[in-house]
């Protein structure tokens, strides 16, 4: 079933709010499915309601009323519930709120460790990026926040806040006086070498920086000078 049609349907347990009784215990049914005490004293506080006030005379007008709070009830948790129970199987909706609210109860994922297929199928992320992330880690790269993904993939911050609800990152290492990528666009080459960067990549990376600008990120250090990640990851 697709994203829209889950959201766009009404559970079976919804329309047996019709029903005097039936339908107190179709909510109560509803919290169970979810997990809501809350739901369950709601159904059966509607049970309840709905067999008492026909015995009572002087409130038995007040029967046509709360048959009407029950399935004004029942419609307005339906989103929720449908919220609630959204299939692991199905790609997380755009819609950032509902996407927050389902990730919040769903397994993190590990950047540092997960597969590409979660990180287009679960996170969303464009191929592209899942392609730049594996990359980096292949070459032994250790992702340790949701802002570097922005500073070394140049992954737009759009799509980082929608996602970071569904993250974690399996390694974190203490940041140190001077830690950046973004040093290498004011050093020279020289500058480069005593950092313990090979001559010739050194070089190139000073060379690049100087004919086309400063770089933007590391995945941009790579993909504009060819050069492994690896000939300068101590540098981050």
């Amino acid at each position: 079933m697709s994203q829209p049609s889950w959201f766009d349907q009404t559970p079976q347990w919804v329309w047996w709010s019709f029903f005097p009784v039936l339908g107190g215990g179709a909510i109560a049914y509803a919290g169970v499915k979810c997990g809501s005490n809350i739901w369950i004293g709601i159904g059966a506080g509607f049970v309840a309601t709905a067999i008492v006030l026909p015995s009572l005379p002087v409130l038995a007008s007040f029967t046509t009323l709360v048959w009407i709070a029950q399935v004004a009830t029942a419609f307005a948790l339906k989103r929720e519930y449908l919220t609630k129970t959204y299939p692991k199987h199905l790609p997380l909706p755009e819609d950032p709120q509902l996407f927050a609210t389902i990730a919040a109860k769903r397994p993190k994922i590990d950047i540092n460790s997960c597969s590409k297929n979660d990180l287009v199928n679960v996170l969303g992320l464009p191929i592209v990026y899942a392609n730049d992330i594996d990359s980096l880690r292949a070459e032994g790269h250790i992702f340790t926040s949701i802002e570097e993904l922005h500073d070394i993939l140049e992954i737009p911050n759009i799509t980082l806040q929608k996602i970071e609800p569904m993250v974690v990152f399996s390694y974190d290492y203490r940041q140190e006086s001077g830690y950046s990528w973004k040093r290498i666009n004011s050093m020279t080459a020289d500058d480069l070498i005593g950092l313990g960067i090979e001559p010739t990549v050194a070089a190139a990376i000073a060379e690049e920086r100087q004919r086309r600008g400063e770089f933007k990120s590391i995945m941009d250090i790579k993909k504009r000078t060819g050069i492994p990640f690896s000939a300068y990851r101590h540098l981050t």
